[in-house]
């Protein structure tokens, strides 16, 4: 049995539990679900959650119960329910039927989660997440009297305890000290722009502090996230989770359980049956073991050398993906087989190539104008080598295939500059050397902990996989002023590497909204165009913060 961590627990009046007990499945747990709420507010309120630093809980006391209190309260329905709890089991157990568990679906919240065990919650494609943003809250508060940081109890009852806690205090301690002096350095650097509110203005200074600094804050840092997904779908998280080295991980898979089997039981009934779910993280367990050791057997073991900064490299393409996506974009308007409309396609001119591609891309007026799956027939992988700040961000992106490596300090770490240019390279150093050494510290007795250890600013390595389609979804997106320099700068490299190294340049002008400048090197500030627009919406009073 794994230990549980020790949560912080958050305190309510007793008027605010009883309006509380209606909408979640418990009140002092870190993992709970959402019940009798409309879809709506539900998705507004997963929605707002990623961009505050309050927990779901009091989130919708502050901002949401009143609305629904004041509206017709949707009844809990009863009758049925045990009949089409037996009629699921049936179908699972006599059928085998695995779609039938896609028909329904749970809201989770996954409170004081570390980076770590986000990116496991993250694993699964058909699911929909909303993680709280280290660019947009600040993590110089201490809930519950203590930094944002999870401990956990193994380390904490070995002699590494004490040091593990001083060196993540000593962490967030420089975090929380020099948020104001970036933040100040940059008001006084950055221009206010004519036509910008006072309170645009400042909230995209403060952006910029935060993602200035967000490197600080080691892989242990905690975090809100919220889960949207299918009965399939939580089963699958529940048995990687189970099958992982982290204890974090494993501990969570209980609390999700619980919770999960109060809202959605009849798709979890196999989840901790031997013959079945217990199998199952047996057998993922076992095989990532195994595969480790074979290939440091027949592979060998090469320690990560340090690098000078960020790389992006384009490892596989298709030299014919160009034409393959120009035989996609055909087919479905010819009576001819696939062979035939390839041989067809590469007699085309360059013209009428052009011509081609232009159709189906048509006018694209922003960049959510895509076009469609023919686009998915080119397909490419990156190498890259990134901090694990721009990492986690995209990770997110659940259409790509990515696999990286153990985060360590070994690959080295980015130091912004904003923060050099405000003369806090040193304390920012010192932090890195700090995190540093308590992974080494860590590493031989606590191998799957030790990564808790190292800053998001140190980097790790990771290879992602993409076809054209997400590929024009991914760095349109992640290019834009307002994004972080770190994955920006990975961004444009993935957009350029298509259009040179592997020659599809007619897919990489069809992505036309992918933005090359110098990120981090303007002297404005990225986000103040979006807070500009934020203010213009109806109903939101003008330089409201």
């Amino acid at each position: 049995m794994t230990t549980q961590p020790a949560y912080w627990v958050e305190e309510f009046s007793a008027d605010e539990r009883a309006r509380l007990a209606p909408y979640v499945t418990n009140l002092d747990r870190p993992v709970f679900a959402l019940r009798n709420l409309p879809e709506t507010v539900k998705g507004a309120l997963f929605a707002r959650y990623s961009r505050s630093g309050k927990t779901l809980r009091r989130l919708f006391l502050d901002e949401f119960a009143d609305q629904v209190e004041a509206g017709e309260q949707p009844a809990t329905p009863e009758v049925g329910v045990a009949r089409a709890t037996a009629l699921y089991q049936r179908v699972f157990d006599d059928y085998g039927d695995d779609s039938v568990a896609q028909l329904g679906g749970a809201h989770v919240a996954c409170e004081q989660a570390s980076n770590l065990l986000t990116k496991l919650l993250e694993w699964g494609r058909l699911a929909a997440y909303l993680e709280q943003s280290t660019r947009y809250v600040s993590y110089a508060d201490r809930p519950g009297g203590r930094w944002r940081y999870h401990l956990d109890p193994d380390v904490e009852a070995s002699d590494l305890g004490p040091e593990y806690r001083r060196v993540m205090d000593g962490l967030f301690a420089t975090y929380a000290e020099l948020l104001p002096a970036l933040t100040g350095h940059l008001a006084q650097v950055v221009p206010h722009e004519p036509g910008s509110s006072e309170a645009a203005w400042r909230r995209a200074v403060k952006a910029r502090a935060l993602d200035g600094l967000r490197g600080l804050l080691p892989a242990a840092t905690t975090s809100n996230l919220g889960i949207f997904a299918s009965g399939q779908a939580y089963e699958a998280l529940l048995l990687r989770l189970r099958a992982s080295a982290l204890p974090e991980a494993r501990s969570y898979a209980d609390l999700l359980l619980e919770e999960l089997r109060q809202v959605i039981p009849a798709f979890l009934h196999r989840v901790d049956r031997e013959e079945r779910g217990v199998a199952w993280s047996r057998y993922l367990a076992e095989t990532a073991a195994e595969t480790a050791k074979v290939v440091e057997a027949v592979l060998g073991d090469a320690p990560p050398a340090p690098q000078e900064g960020p790389s992006v490299r384009l490892t596989e393409f298709d030299p014919a993906g160009e034409d393959k996506v120009l035989t996609a974009i055909a087919y479905p308007n010819l009576g001819v087989g696939e062979a035939e409309v390839a041989a067809r396609v590469a007699r085309l001119g360059a013209e009428e190539r052009a011509r081609l591609l232009a159709a189906y891309v048509g006018e694209r007026r922003n960049r959510r104008h895509r076009p469609g799956r023919a686009f998915e027939r080119s397909v490419y992988t990156f190498d890259v080598v990134a901090d694990y700040g721009a990492f986690r961000d995209l990770q997110r992106h659940r259409m790509c295939t990515i696999v990286w490596q153990p985060l360590t300090p070994g690959l080295g770490y980015d130091l912004p500059g904003d923060v050099a240019e405000a003369g806090l390279a040193e304390p920012f150093q010192a932090a890195m050397a700090a995190s540093a050494g308590l992974y080494e510290a860590l590493a031989p007795r606590f191998p799957a902990q030790a990564a808790y250890a190292v800053g998001l600013a140190h980097r790790v390595r990771f290879a992602i996989t993409m076809n054209a389609r997400e590929l024009m979804h991914l760095a349109e997106l992640r290019s834009t002023p307002q994004g972080h320099p770190a994955y920006r700068l990975v961004a444009q490299r993935m957009h350029r590497l298509v259009a040179t190294e592997a020659g599809h340049r007619g897919l990489a002008e069809a992505m036309r909204f992918v933005v090359h400048d110098e990120p981090g090197g303007e002297a404005g500030l990225g986000r103040l165009a979006a807070e500009r627009r934020l203010e213009a919406r109806p109903g939101r009073p003008a330089g409201s913060a």
